[in-house]
């Protein structure tokens, strides 16, 4: 998988812009959202059924383009809402003054909190429109037929019965697998974190392009298990496909959030759909199999509509062992999409191979390496398992400044590049050099 060129970027950002001009007469607001068709259609449809005179055009963007799409937009030509799951998100569009305050279009019977979380931004900036959380999801059949026990926390997926068997998405393409990664990360602490984040993903099947990927996969049989947002995995299951869902302990539930975007062209309409979309008929339509969101009014989940065994959103915040710190996850969100991407994404056939070197040494000696064979294994796991980014330079406020400066400043973009670049060799050559001890350590086993 390779990095978007600049061309390829500004190919994307004028095919945005040109949507959006499109879209600039009265009437018409533009919704730039993550989310999928069977969720935005549904709300478009009823949205302009119950506001004949106003239109919706949908910007289907991941949530990191969809920021670069706000960002890179002139004051005047930006599309008039964000929608999306990542709260961290809107804290970066927030900070940077891309968002229009939010007067006035809470819904009064939404509570101030799920769990210890805010529902909507203390700044009302942005507002909850659902909840979310974040798990795993699998396929059943296929688990019975690799008899694969069946995972409950987010480490067992490191342990060698999974190698080859699981999936998730990039956090640079996805604001839900980026909640997944800051989620464990802050469950286990920066060091620790990353090295079950290097553990886990050295035994994935696959890093997908988008998050749709991973539970398109998991419920037709490709993938055993993937890292996904709590949606995918209800979906599935209430539409019939033979998968079951999973909440870790060390989980976060969070808003996903809806916000007036700062310069759009059509405020008021905008406006309109946003208050629609978290009253009590919006809501409802979150319960649609096809969609299955957990809605943010506590009444719904004993209305009639409410399927049965369906997650209680409040119930399970209850339960979550993660207070999910928001404004940690929104100063380090440059910085963790693209230590991932540089070390996990685009590096993942060397750290599979790794991985697999180290399951083979380790059940060569029984899990009971001793002498050499027990210091080869360990300096293969330091190796392959170990942040290149520790926690004191990741707490490091300048260091973490460069991560947000203008991309179109050239000496910005140069220096983001060898970084990275630094990142990918170095993670290259780690994982290398845990294979090779690894098979030392296979060697001295007579």
């Amino acid at each position: 998988m390779k990095t978007m060129t600049s061309r390829a970027i500004g190919a994307a950002l004028a095919i945005s812009a040109s949507l959006l001009a499109s879209a600039a007469q009265a009437g018409t607001i533009t919704v730039i959202t993550s989310f999928p068709k069977e969720l935005t259609q549904a709300y478009k449809s009823a949205f302009e059924k119950k506001n004949p005179d106003i239109k919706v055009e949908i910007l289907n963007k991941n949530t990191t383009a969809a920021i670069a799409t706000i960002r890179e937009a002139a004051d005047g030509q930006r599309p008039d809402v964000m929608w999306a799951s990542a709260p961290d998100a809107f804290e970066v569009l927030s900070r940077n003054k891309l968002l229009a305050p939010a007067k006035g279009l809470a819904n009064p019977d939404a509570p101030e909190k799920v769990g210890s979380f805010p529902l909507n931004d203390p700044e009302g900036m942005y507002l909850g429109q659902a909840i979310a959380g974040y798990g795993l999801m699998w396929n059943t059949r296929y688990m019975a037929a690799h008899k694969l026990p069946k995972p409950a926390e987010w480490g067992d997926l490191a342990k060698p019965v999974y190698f080859g068997h699981v999936a998730m998405s990039s956090p640079s393409r996805s604001g839900t697998t980026h909640l997944t990664v800051e989620t464990i990360l802050q469950a286990e602490g920066w060091d620790k974190g990353w090295s079950q984040l290097l553990q886990v993903s050295g035994n994935m099947a696959a890093i997908t392009d988008r998050s749709f990927g991973v539970p398109d996969g998991v419920n037709n049989g490709q993938f055993g298990i993937g890292l996904v947002i709590d949606f995918f995995g209800l979906a599935g299951r209430y539409s019939g496909f033979p998968v079951e869902f999973v909440y870790p302990t060390r989980t976060a539930v969070v808003p996903a959030n809806i916000a007036l975007v700062a310069g759009g062209r059509n405020a008021e309409e905008a406006k309109k759909f946003i208050q629609f979309s978290l009253s009590e008929e919006g809501q409802l339509l979150l319960l649609d199999p096809k969609i299955s969101r957990l809605p943010i009014l506590p009444k719904l989940y004993s209305h009639p509509q409410m399927p049965k065994d369906y997650p209680n959103a409040f119930e399970i915040a209850k339960r979550a062992k993660v207070n999910f710190n928001n404004d940690l996850s929104g100063d380090r969100y440059f910085l963790v999409v693209s230590l991932f991407d540089q070390t996990v994404t685009f590096r993942l056939k060397d750290l599979q191979a790794a991985t697999r070197a180290i399951h083979e040494a380790e059940a060569k000696w029984g899990g009971k390496p001793s002498g050499d064979a027990a210091r080869l294994i360990k300096e293969a796991r330091d190796l392959a398992y170990t942040p290149i980014v520790g926690e004191k330079l990741a707490g490091d406020k300048n260091y973490l400044a460069l991560f947000t400066k203008s991309k179109k400043d050239a000496a910005v973009t140069k220096q983001l590049s060898a970084l990275e670049e630094q990142w990918s060799t170095k993670a290259r050559a780690n994982s290398d050099r845990a294979t090779e001890v690894a098979r030392q350590a296979v060697a001295l086993k007579k």
